[in-house]
């Protein structure tokens, strides 16, 4: 159920015992009300037990995996749409920008997201901390809550670092390769960034630099490409964060765009030409047709998302020409609309 109300989002900064800022009547639309806080994750895969290739789904598992996510998830694509409301400027900027920070502040202030009861919620959290940690880079210039800010990241900070213990000590060597790892790094960096931590920064460098240092040479990803059917689904789940952190990485001066041979290029031109030959280089890997033309699922505009930031590390008119039937780009775990963060803000 959808977490956006016309109410004033007050209750969290109260619950901290810190005076709020007033929100005008005008912008009682922008705000999102914090929904109550997710402490514990528990689910198992979304895939059957005795598949190795973790492509065959488990409907009742997926069921369970989607129900524990769902509050979540719904809570950030509003913080998302919210966060870009304050970037697009006008009136009501702070008060708008103190909406969102005191919505998450409401979960950081109940230390949200950390109970991970399971090895699949270790593996699959490191998304979620980034989509909020992405809201909350967007708006905190705009914000007057600077104690709420305080408790942010400070909640932050412990999850990532807890985050960066598990893929080092807990994950499996196959993990440790794959798109999930990519995405933990993604948050890392956000969050090494909005806290001023600099292992943080440099580990979200170093495991960014060992998944793409994994690409085959035609830009494959063999872990991926294991995962039957949803291989080229799972490259492109890779894609996005690869892309996006290497451009923030750009931006904080720890360039890792052209290590181990151009990887991130190669890995992002093998995933785009396969999707023009229909999944034919994911099939000869994996052995079966792909997804996106088998009938299960059809390419969607938030999967190629990443292609704004990549299109800032590797201009290219083509590229950018055949992005075009995607525009706009938009996915919430990336901060939302990605010609707003990397492009030009049309939308």
């Amino acid at each position: 159920m959808t977490t956006r109300t016309m109410t004033i989002c007050l209750a969290a900064v109260a619950s901290l015992g810190i005076p709020a800022a007033p929100v005008s009547a005008a912008t009682e639309d922008a705000c999102t009300v914090a929904p109550d806080p997710v402490i514990s994750l528990s689910y198992g895969s979304r895939y059957i037990d005795d598949d190795d290739s973790r492509s065959v789904v488990d409907e009742e598992s997926e069921q369970a995996v989607n129900d524990a996510l769902k509050p979540i998830d719904d809570f950030l694509r509003d913080l998302t749409s919210d966060a870009n409301d304050v970037l697009r400027g006008g009136g009501d900027q702070q008060q708008k920008a103190d909406c969102v920070v005191a919505a998450i502040a409401k979960w950081a202030e109940a230390d949200a997201l950390s109970d991970l009861g399971t090895f699949n919620a270790g593996l699959t959290v490191g998304a979620r901390y980034a989509g909020f940690a992405m809201a909350y880079r967007q708006v905190r210039p705009y914000s007057s809550l600077i104690a709420e800010g305080e408790v942010i990241e400070a909640w932050l900070s412990e999850r990532i670092h807890e985050q960066m213990t598990f893929w080092e000590e807990e994950a499996t060597p196959g993990a440790k390769t794959g798109n999930l790892r990519a995405w933990a790094s993604l948050a890392a960096n956000l969050v090494g960034d909005v806290t001023g931590d600099d292992d943080a920064l440099f580990w979200s460098a170093s495991s960014i630099t060992h998944v793409m240092c994994t690409a085959l040479e035609d830009g494959s990803l063999p872990q991926e490409m294991k995962r039957g059917k949803y291989a080229l689904h799972y490259q492109l789940h890779a894609i996005s964060p690869l892309v996006v952190t290497a451009a923030l990485l750009e931006e904080q001066g720890l360039s890792i765009k052209d290590n181990c041979g151009d990887a991130l290029q190669r890995i992002v031109l093998y995933a785009l030409n396969d999707i023009q030959n229909e999944g034919a280089a994911a099939m000869e890997y994996s052995g079966k047709e792909q997804s996106y033309w088998d009938g299960t699922e059809e390419l969607e505009s938030h999967e190629m998302a990443w292609l704004e930031a990549y299109l800032t590390l590797f201009p290219d008119p083509e590229i950018d020409d055949y992005a075009e039937q995607f525009r706009p780009l938009g996915n919430s775990k990336l901060g939302g609309s990605q010609s707003l963060l990397w492009g030009t803000p049309t939308n």
